[in-house]
């Protein structure tokens, strides 16, 4: 009998002790997401690293977008911008090592956002990427060449402590965004924010009600009229977002009625633009 108890002991704590490999994270429709808010994320800063607009001297513009964020559990990669030697290039001249990278997002399935992850595998293959559910399968089977963890989000799901994805949501193209819940409020951040702007907000306070300190990335308001877009800004004040920050696909018009609007809270975004928490009052 003692014998027996021993073993079963020991296939227990072998099971216990398996790693387990999920490709496939699904939350529910409405998650019940409690905030997980790190005292680290005082030190959360967000460093603008591929964007169509300059900001900085010495980092080079070009279709698309991408940003790393740090001062999390994890040090992200959200989308990977159209040209993998730009993006290390200008990687570089903001002082962020591609190896010091832990996880990869990306938002949608358009070149300009995805077409840097092969420079980022040839140098760091042992980053962990959640991508959308809906991406084809041949570039899912593309990626894992590489060696790299493949995570398909499909509903709202939390990526590490205090930084969640709000899934896969539907939209003329789908895409997920990233929510990150600091001690000042949540920060929204959009690749092209192809499923609406103001739908993606609204998700996200719904998954996480409380204060919107910034949404930045791009809007997709490149091609409205006047009107669209006045009515998207007002959508953003009745939302209470805090700061805006609109880069990429939003569009020169939009970002200057954006600017018009939120005077001193606009932050005029581009290449090698770095945005810290403690600069957010």
């Amino acid at each position: 009998m003692k014998d027996e108890l021993i073993i079963s002991l020991m296939i227990l704590t072998m099971g216990i002790g398996l790693p387990l490999l999920i490709t496939t994270v699904r939350g529910k429709e409405e998650p019940n997401m409690a905030p997980v808010i790190k005292q680290t994320f005082n030190e959360l800063t967000v460093t603008v690293i591929y964007d169509n607009y300059p900001a900085q001297a010495g980092f080079t513009t070009a279709w698309g977008f991408a940003c790393v964020i740090q001062g999390t559990e994890n040090t992200i990669l959200f989308d990977t911008g159209g040209d993998g030697a730009i993006l290390l290039a200008n990687m570089a001249k903001a002082g962020i090592d591609p190896e010091a990278i832990d996880l990869v997002v990306l938002s949608h399935q358009h070149w300009d956002h995805t077409g840097g992850i092969y420079h980022v595998l040839h140098t760091n293959a042992r980053v962990q990427i959640f991508l959308p559910q809906s991406f084809s399968t041949h570039f899912k089977q593309d990626l894992q060449r590489y060696g790299a963890e493949l995570i398909e989000v499909h509903d709202a799901v939390e990526i590490c402590p205090g930084v969640s994805s709000t899934g896969d949501l539907a939209g003329p193209i789908r895409e997920q965004s990233l929510v990150l819940q600091t001690p000042k409020g949540i920060i929204v951040i959009t690749g092209c924010a192809h499923p609406g702007i103001a739908h993606i907000i609204q998700w996200a306070t719904a998954l996480f009600p409380g204060d919107l300190l910034l949404v930045m990335g791009g809007f997709h308001l490149m091609n409205d009229n006047e009107a669209l877009i006045r009515n998207v800004v007002s959508q953003f004040r009745e939302l209470g977002v805090r700061y805006v920050a609109a880069s990429h696909c939003t569009g020169d018009r939009a970002r200057q009625m954006f600017a018009q609007e939120y005077q001193h809270h606009y932050l005029p975004v581009g290449a090698g633009t770095v945005i810290t928490l403690k600069e957010l009052p």
